[in-house]
């Protein structure tokens, strides 16, 4: 059985591109954004967009390493990427949307196969299970989508 799987997945499946509760889902409000003011930090010490995006991007991708069960032989290069230093050669808005995009699908992807079952089982290198672990990402997304949100407005008001 894995109708709980198939809430998570259908929640998330919400968040980004359905219509959330909260108001516009996550590939909405990002797709609105003009790379040109993405490293924009307003007040000089806040995150910029493309910082918190990278942040989600961490976590997005630190949550499919887990699903699959890859050994991670560095876990801590999670931790010291988690708000990275930007370099905007590298980390353009494109790349950002598509790493944000890819992993999301991969989740997706990965839950389709998933019984309710191993929701219970603790996550590698974690204290948590993959319930708490991906309704954590699910709220996590959101919390940081209303920050991307708030910029943009900074930005562009």
């Amino acid at each position: 059985m894995n109708k709980e799987v198939q809430s998570i997945i259908k929640n998330l499946q919400n968040v980004l591109d359905g219509t959330p509760w909260f108001g516009r889902p996550v590939f909405a409000i990002l797709k609105e954004i003009h790379p040109v003011m993405v490293y924009t930090k307003p007040g000089g010490n806040s995150h910029s967009l493309i910082e918190l995006l990278y942040h989600i991007i961490t976590w997005s991708e630190f949550t499919v390493k887990r699903l699959e069960k890859e050994p991670e032989e560095d876990i801590q290069a999670f931790d010291q990427s988690d708000w990275r230093l930007i370099d905007p050669h590298i980390h353009t808005w494109a790349n950002a949307l598509e790493q944000f995009k890819t992993a999301h699908d991969r989740i997706l992807e990965i839950l389709q196969n998933k019984q309710d079952a191993f929701l219970q089982e603790k996550v590698d290198y974690r204290q948590y299970n993959f319930r708490f672990l991906l309704n954590g990402l699910i709220q996590h997304d959101i919390y940081h989508l209303a920050q991307i949100a708030y910029v943009k407005k900074l930005l562009t008001d």
